[in-house]
């Protein structure tokens, strides 16, 4: 036992000795964990931030100005006011993402009780911005109407009074989700990525063939690629956590980032088996890429972290509950935004465990079997 364990430990010695050497996998792993998720929080806003307005005021009336200056930062640039005939024009130049047209008489026809049309024209090349937009718009127009035909807010009468509060991100700041959220991809990611292409090089090169002649099982090869490229991954998940997402991003983690640390760890023996198992599939790099991709693709998009595990077909979720990045993205969230304690996630921990345990089992095997052909 002794003798298998220093094995594994200077094997897996060599495993990081070789990815010192390794420039492209050196600047994929310093990329991933730290531009990428930058990117990630800075590049796609979610938010509608400055977003450019014009309007064509046909009305000018008390409503229509009150209108125009309901468009404030950071939400809205200031309003544009322009004519009718420079709609096209402004927006086929991208002067302009909306384009509020108020009619002439608008105000008269409201207090008389009339419902005369408000044209909102949106540019939907940035959909996400245009989308969000279209409903601050929305609410900004019935808001001032609102104030028109009942200028006292007490005698606007609603059926509910809503108060809505956000919990764990009370400005709904959008990088606060996808940092996080891109780490938690990035260690799926990598960690398969790492393994497999730590296996297949070792074929690539012949050196697969010096390791077989050595008194060494399979499972000591393949425990000792699981902890050398394990700890890497987690090095740089903690990097990247601690600097990059709380010190450079300011985002606030409400959980035990040690607790979220030691998740990622169990996570990381089914992932890093994946790898393995794959590598084991591929002859070569490019046929590791492709089935990488038919992989990665369904875990990160069906496990909740791009959209709510709830928002899928209920035949997805209960197959889904069969994943363990399922699983770990719901820790994840659990710990890192609302502050959980092992005495909530350990249900998700256990599932991590038993799941990934069996496949990490069944990889083992298959690696073994490959082996065997090899020395064959």
């Amino acid at each position: 036992m002794k003798r298998s364990l220093e094995n594994i430990y200077r094997l897996g010695v060599k495993e990081l000795f070789s990815l010192r050497y390794d420039v492209v996998l050196l600047i994929l792993i310093v990329w991933s964990f730290s531009f990428s998720i930058w990117s990630a929080a800075t590049g796609m806003s979610h938010d509608l931030n400055n977003a450019a307005i014009a309007i064509v005021d046909e009305d000018r009336s008390q409503l229509s100005s009150r209108i125009t200056d309901a468009f404030l930062p950071p939400y809205f640039n200031s309003p544009a006011r322009i004519a009718f005939a420079d709609i096209d024009p402004g927006m086929d130049g991208g002067e302009y993402t909306f384009v509020v047209v108020i009619p002439s008489n608008f105000e008269a026809d409201i207090l008389a009780g009339n419902k005369p049309d408000i044209q909102v024209n949106i540019d939907a090349t940035a959909m996400m911005q245009a989308g969000i937009g279209a409903t601050y718009i929305s609410s900004i127009l019935a808001q001032e109407i609102s104030l028109l035909v009942s200028p006292d807010p007490a005698a606007q009468t609603d059926p509910i009074d809503l108060n809505i509060r956000y919990a764990f991100n009370p400005n709904v700041t959008s990088s606060w989700f996808t940092s996080v959220m891109q780490i938690i991809n990035n260690v799926t990611m990598l960690s398969i990525v790492l393994t497999g292409a730590a296996l297949i090089r070792e074929r690539e090169h012949g050196t697969i063939e010096h390791l077989l002649v050595m008194p060494l099982g399979p499972f000591e090869i393949m425990m000792a690629k699981v902890w050398a490229n394990g700890l890497v991954i987690l090095v740089a998940c903690a990097f990247s956590l601690l600097l990059v997402v709380e010190l450079m991003l300011r985002v606030p983690i409400a959980g035990s980032e040690m607790l979220f640390f030691a998740g990622t760890a169990l996570y990381l023996f089914f992932a890093t088996a994946l790898g393995i198992f794959l590598a084991t599939l591929a002859r070569s790099m490019p046929q590791f890429g492709l089935l990488f991709m038919l992989v990665i693709l369904p875990m990160q998009l069906l496990s909740g972290s791009n959209t709510p595990l709830e928002s899928q077909p209920q035949l997805l979720q209960t197959i889904m509950q069969a994943v363990p990045s399922t699983h770990y993205v719901s820790y994840a969230q659990a710990i890192l935004y609302r502050g959980a304690g092992i005495d909530i996630v350990w249900p998700q921990f256990a599932l991590v465990a038993g799941i990934g345990g069996l496949f990490f089992i069944f990889a083992a095997l298959r690696f073994r079997q490959s082996i065997s052909v090899l020395r064959s």
